[in-house]
């Protein structure tokens, strides 16, 4: 996201209607600087670049699952690749996201998902071939693979103190949190269906930290613009924004999910 430059030394001469002119100019700019990255439409999508873009081809014919050997590990993929990437979660946070999914994926996909799974050799540009290998390492029968990545871009705006009595500048970071997961087959590698969550997540801050009590505040906009949050250490409220995003993405892929698996048809046949 880029803001316009208002310190650039162009010159606009004024004719009669000068003053008029010169206002309508600056309320134009400040409203350009004030609109919200409109261009960012979201987070891209990763997951194509672990499991491969060929495997995630909709239309797909998926088999039914076996009543018996449905055995499954859960593979969480903290991705940065991107341009403009946000930073990943630290090592604790991941591990505790990684054991929810387990227990929430395991509510909704028809597997058992007995552990979680390093991604050990695991590498962008690949494709299902690398989740087979890692499967059978663990002696399993599926992969519930999850990719977390997002991405933040910040720029500069005004905080007010006290309703707007008093200004002060400070910075707005935007999130763009992507929770995407694919459902494996170890013998295979076929890809038995996808699934993706993804939130917008906002926070606003001064320059300084310490100005004011209302500050740091993470919002959750656009969805939900009278939520918000307040983050208990300025230091760490970028990380607290990404917590707020990847929560929130968490939540609408669980939903999207159900509708997949619905739409899939994937079924289990007892044999």
């Amino acid at each position: 996201m880029r803001r316009l430059d208002l310190t650039g030394t162009s010159t606009i001469r004024l004719g009669k209607q000068g003053s008029l002119s010169a206002w309508l100019l600056t309320v134009a700019l400040l409203v350009v600087c004030l609109l919200p990255a409109c261009a960012v439409t979201g987070a891209p999508s990763r997951l194509g670049d672990y499991v491969g873009r060929e495997a995630m081809r909709e239309g797909m014919a998926v088999p039914p699952l076996p009543e018996r050997g449905r055995r499954a590990g859960l593979v969480l993929i903290a991705d940065a690749t991107a341009p403009e990437a946000a930073p990943v979660l630290p090592d604790e946070a991941l591990r505790q996201m990684a054991e929810q999914l387990q227990e929430q994926f395991s509510q909704v996909l028809p597997v058992t998902i007995e552990k979680i799974v390093a991604a050990e050799g695991i590498r962008t540009g690949g494709d299902a071939a690398q989740f087979r290998e890692l499967g059978k390492q663990h002696g399993l029968d599926y992969l519930v693979v999850v990719v977390v990545s997002g991405i933040e871009q910040e720029y500069p705006i005004t905080v007010f103190l006290g309703w707007v009595t008093h200004a002060q500048p400070g910075l707005r970071r935007d999130n763009w949190s992507l929770v995407e997961v694919a459902l494996v087959d170890v013998q295979n590698g076929q890809v038995l269906l996808h699934a993706e969550g993804q939130a917008w997540a906002t926070l606003d801050r001064p320059t300084a930290p310490g100005i004011n009590q209302w500050y740091p505040v993470v919002w959750r906009r656009p969805l939900d613009p009278n939520w918000r949050w307040w983050p208990p250490t300025y230091e760490g409220a970028p990380h607290t924004l990404r917590i707020i995003a990847i929560h929130e993405a968490v939540k609408r892929l669980m939903l999207n999910l159900q509708e997949v698996k619905r739409q899939s048809g994937l079924a289990v046949v007892e044999k």
